[in-house]
């Protein structure tokens, strides 16, 4: 279809070049948020807006915002990039080298998926289950890196700030910072303990998954034993396909299918997120009361955000706005929203319909599939980031100022304000010996 003498096609780029200016990033944005990797690119941006912005906008001192940036950007990285450089690159190239070219493709596809497969033959699934297992276990190691990193940022502030009381690091003891060498000696020993923990359990992952490839196939135990990593819900609730599919939407630690490549799941974010919480919640403990009760303010709350990213916002916003007649065109029955790449075909379709312009009818679709996605992205930045990094590290100061109010240091002594007082103790002496003396006189 031509208009204006261009044609669009089914091609978003050529439409999004036609459109306002204020438009474009935004569609240039969701058209990239529909790519390969689509899932570990949203939600590094959201992390990054939500988790470490705002931590760094209320950063309490140079030692505190260093250790938030290098946390927070190490464990994004970690958590939603590294699922695919070490499954799709590293373990599948190791794991499935003796599956077969058509069996190995299969490799990508959830395993709840591939027991549905019919194109499978008799004893196939038995041979995918364990690598595909494998491939996931091995890949514990990045929740298990995870659960390090709060550990070895300890360390991080240790060495370079020579800090490792977080009252100090916090600044929340404004008048007089002291490091205590026996908090030091427990920070940096339960730090080389922990790190060490988590290398001996990867190596075990490791060799579970060297045994799931070599003997998976033909041991009864290790097929209940990926049926269990792999497909949970079906494991548990066997009927009840509802119940299935969420748990193993936000458990199973299988991988995502992306176009036949490994993709991060949710189910391996929640892995990321409980492994990784113990960390954050054993690091914290060994720097002090507020440290900890820090974290179990905050983390509960943005953890619960990072799984489910703005899904659950999203889903009720969007009942809201299907009942408005402009969003009719864009919000489908069921909640859905077609892709990007979908709508050029839809501004066709309904600049037929309303004799318009493709590049209006795009434009309105463009700037409601924005709507709809922007409002729970900004929610996120507003309450999940701003709000809750701010109100944590209130709640931080006054707690910690309420434990301390009866400290000396704390304690104000007023001067006596009457003009007949004593002005010293000397004076005070002074008085007490005249009255005795006077006193004693009068009975003489």
């Amino acid at each position: 279809m031509k208009t204006n003498n261009i044609t669009f096609g089914t091609n978003p780029q050529k439409l999004i070049n036609t459109l306002p200016g204020a438009l474009k990033p935004a569609a240039k944005l969701m058209a990239s948020q529909e790519g390969a990797d689509a899932l570990s690119n949203i939600r590094f941006v959201q992390d990054t807006v939500t988790n470490w912005a705002p931590k760094a906008i209320f950063s309490r001192s140079k030692a505190d915002f260093a250790e938030t940036s290098f946390l927070e950007f190490a464990e994004s990285f970690l958590v939603y990039y590294c699922p695919k450089i070490l499954g799709e690159n590293v373990f599948r190239k190791a794991y499935s080298k003796n599956l077969g070219k058509s069996l190995g493709e299969k490799v990508s596809k959830p395993l709840a998926e591939l027991k549905k497969d019919t194109t499978l033959q008799n004893g196939e699934l038995k041979k995918l289950a364990p690598v595909k297992a494998a491939i996931a276990l091995s890949c514990l190691a990045i929740p298990l890196t995870e659960f390090s990193l709060n550990y070895i940022k300890n360390l991080f502030t240790l060495k370079v700030f020579k800090q490792a009381d977080f009252d100090n690091i916090a600044n929340l003891n404004k008048k007089g910072k002291t490091e205590k060498d026996e908090t030091k000696t427990k920070v940096k020993n339960n730090a080389v303990k922990n790190i060490a923990t988590a290398a001996a359990l990867f190596g075990g992952c490791l060799g579970a998954s060297m045994l799931l490839v070599k003997k998976g196939q033909s041991s009864k135990a290790l097929q209940h034993f990926s049926d269990a990593l792999l497909d949970p819900g079906n494991k548990l609730f066997p009927n009840n396909k509802k119940r299935a599919d969420f748990v193993n939407k936000y458990f199973s630690i299988d991988f995502a299918d992306n176009n036949g490549k490994l993709a991060l799941s949710r189910g391996q974010l929640t892995s990321c997120v409980v492994i990784g919480g113990a960390g954050y919640f054993g690091a914290s403990k060994d720097r002090g009361k507020q440290n900890f009760l820090e974290t179990l303010f905050r983390y509960p709350l943005v953890g619960f955000y990072v799984i489910t990213g703005s899904e659950l916002f999203e889903k009720g916003f969007k009942k809201i706005l299907k009942n408005k007649d402009s969003f009719k065109n864009i919000i489908k029955p069921n909640l859905e929203v077609p892709k990007f790449s979908e709508l050029p075909q839809i501004a066709e379709n309904l600049a037929k319909q309303n004799k318009s312009s493709v590049e209006s009818e795009f434009a309105k679709l463009t700037k409601q599939k924005a709507i709809i996605s922007g409002v729970p992205f900004l929610f996120g930045l507003g309450f999940m980031g701003m709000f809750v990094a701010g109100i944590s590290r209130a709640f931080t100061q006054y707690r910690y100022d309420h434990d301390h109010r009866d400290d000396p240091d704390n304690i104000t002594v007023k001067k006596f304000s009457n003009p007949y007082a004593p002005k010293d103790m000397d004076d005070f002496k002074r008085r007490v010996a005249t009255k005795q003396y006077l006193n004693f006189a009068k009975k003489s």
